[in-house]
């Protein structure tokens, strides 16, 4: 099981891959939003904002996002750390209902150039 300190590191490099991004990746990661990620197994939350093409985790608190983010993620800490390091597929695990992802209509279109 991953551990709080690995989580946090994957959401890093989830962060500095989207801020070295170009061309549509880029543009989609462009966004200002407010977003928690929720790490069922653990039951912690980081919560933080996508701006700038990057992550800004701004605190990590126990139990389920105590605000409701305008992007929200749910999934394991073992699927987070799969997941940025390319040995999980986002839609197949979304699919499965592995990875829970939350947001308006307009955001998830934009995201999808993410995923």
């Amino acid at each position: 099981m991953a551990t709080i300190e690995e989580c946090r590191s994957a959401l890093e490099k989830l962060s500095d891959n989207m801020a070295g991004a170009e061309g549509d990746v880029r543009e989609a990661a462009a966004l200002d939003r407010s977003v928690s990620c929720h790490i069922k197994d653990l039951d912690v939350t980081f919560v933080g904002r996508l701006t700038g093409g990057r992550i800004r985790v701004r605190d990590t608190v126990q139990g389920p996002p105590p605000e409701k983010a305008q992007i929200r993620l749910a999934m394991t800490g073992d699927d987070l750390v799969a997941l940025v390091g390319g040995e999980l597929n986002f839609a197949t695990a979304w699919g499965a209902g592995r990875v829970r992802l939350e947001a308006s209509l307009l955001d998830l279109f934009r995201l999808r150039k993410l995923l």
